[in-house]
């Protein structure tokens, strides 16, 4: 009898793969958009750490899906910073009731400065409201799916970038274009830098949020989304740093989002196939810390107050967090980290070593989902990756598939930082210590071991040998 079964099921398995592999791939596509913009806006914190006295535009969230028959990919792109406080509740619901991985739930933000930040704990309420508002539109986009959908793979170039740290810039716009019947639904595009804001007191989505506006009208029946990509070290090239008049904004988001559009017209790559995803977890090298004695000295140098613990954004102490951290550490001889992943992040952005809650997905750098959809391999990194390590990771890969490469993924943008901002300790490399408290700073390995530890999954995910003569 067991035999009978056995060869039953043997059978049920080899009619299905005949059946399966006869069958072409139809690849289906939903898209949803809401507006996230919170009616209390007003009083929430935001990015600048101020609280907002006029709305010039109000902030989006938008949702693609893409389902090969059997995986779903959600990619969902908003105005906002990043998106703290929701993630942890996103794949946790995402996962259960939508039968969504972590892997397969791609976050990404547009870096908007002019929004609230969810860091905040009087904005906790704000991050909870956002997973329900995201996971609402998810679901909207699932019931919207359609199919046969085709999905192509472009590039630009939008040079209206400069950069700091002593680095050659990246250009690249990169976007992914999703048809059905030949008529444009969906257009998902990239460029790798710091929105470009007329002011800090207002709610606004900066200039890429201009560039969608300007796609959706040049693109009727089309969502745009718009994600960062790895842009940590480059800015816009006008205005002071990121910030311009109002006019310079909405200038800069037509140039983006002509240069967007001028890139639809190809030539662009079919990418149309089937769907593989992961989340993995990098552990990257920290430095050690300074001496106690060293450690005093800043702190009457800083005039650190040392009786406070740790105050969240925007107290004007958080600065000094990490001093006291670094204190503590020493004096209570507590063990000093030396990856990332020796510690954990809190909602309010601190990095310590047991958030407490017994979270199912607690913030742990740096994660990378990498994803394949057909020929084409989607890499969506954590925090604020800077240019550099972007292109160190494009290069080897860019002649070989079709890769499109974005930064500002889930929660909380710790930046990650060159080799060379990290010796001149710029301001991309304090961030760690400064705002995340950590009683140490970045090794200087920390550039080479972020782009061998994304290349390494890459590989794995495609198959494809890094060309490390292409620089």
């Amino acid at each position: 009898m067991r035999r009978i079964i056995l060869a039953a099921f043997w059978g049920f398995l080899s009619l299905s793969a005949i059946a399966f592999s006869d069958e072409p791939l139809i690849m289906r596509a939903g898209v949803a958009k809401g507006v996230i913009t919170p009616e209390n806006w007003k009083e929430l914190t935001t990015v600048m750490g101020v609280k907002p006295s006029r709305k010039d535009h109000d902030l989006f969230a938008r949702v693609l899906v893409l389902k090969d028959g059997e995986s779903r990919l959600a990619i969902v792109t908003y105005d906002l910073n990043c998106l703290d406080v929701a993630t942890p509740i996103l794949r946790k619901r995402c996962r259960d009731e939508l039968h969504i991985p972590p892997s397969h739930l791609i976050l990404m933000g547009t870096h908007n400065h002019s929004a609230p930040i969810q860091i905040v704990p009087d904005n906790f309420a704000y991050g909870r409201w956002l997973a329900d508002r995201i996971f609402g539109l998810i679901s909207d986009a699932i019931a919207a799916e359609t199919g046969p959908v085709r999905v192509q793979f472009g590039r630009g170039t939008g040079d209206f970038i400069r950069t700091v740290g002593n680095a050659p810039a990246d250009y690249d716009i990169h976007l992914l274009q999703v048809t059905s019947e030949g008529k444009p639904i969906a257009l998902l595009f990239n460029h790798p830098t710091h929105p470009l804001q007329s002011a800090q007191e207002q709610i606004d989505t900066g200039h890429p949020g201009y560039a969608v506006d300007y796609l959706e009208e040049k693109l009727p029946g089309s969502l745009v989304l718009y994600a960062d990509a790895c842009g940590g070290n480059q800015f816009p090239d006008r205005g002071i740093i990121m910030y311009g008049t109002h006019d310079q904004v909405k200038t800069l988001g037509r140039e983006l989002g002509e240069a967007t559009y001028q890139a639809t017209l190809g030539p662009l790559t079919d990418v149309t196939g089937k769907i593989k995803s992961t989340l993995e977890i990098l552990s990257l090298p920290l430095a050690p810390p300074l001496s106690l004695e060293q450690a005093k000295k800043l702190a009457a140098e800083k005039k650190a107050p040392l009786d406070i613990g740790f105050v969240p954004y925007p107290h004007p102490d958080r600065g000094t967090n990490w001093i006291r951290s670094l204190i503590e550490h020493h004096e209570r001889q507590i063990p000093f980290p030396k990856r990332t992943t020796d510690r954990v992040c809190t909602d309010d952005g601190f990095l310590v070593r047991d958030i407490g809650d017994n979270r199912e997905f607690p913030c742990t750098y740096e994660e990378v989902i990498v994803s394949t959809i057909g020929p084409l391999c989607f890499v969506a990194m954590q925090g604020e990756v800077c240019a550099p390590i972007g292109m160190r990771i494009k290069d080897p890969f860019r002649r070989q598939m079709p890769l499109f490469v974005g930064a500002y993924m889930g929660e909380h943008n710790l930046y990650i930082p060159t080799r060379e901002l990290v010796r001149m300790d710029a301001y991309q490399a304090q961030v760690i210590r400064t705002q995340y408290a950590s009683p140490v700073g970045w090794a200087p390995e920390v550039e080479d071991e972020m782009v061998n530890g994304v290349i390494k999954v890459i590989t794995k995910m495609t198959g494809k040998e890094p060309n490390l003569l292409i620089r």
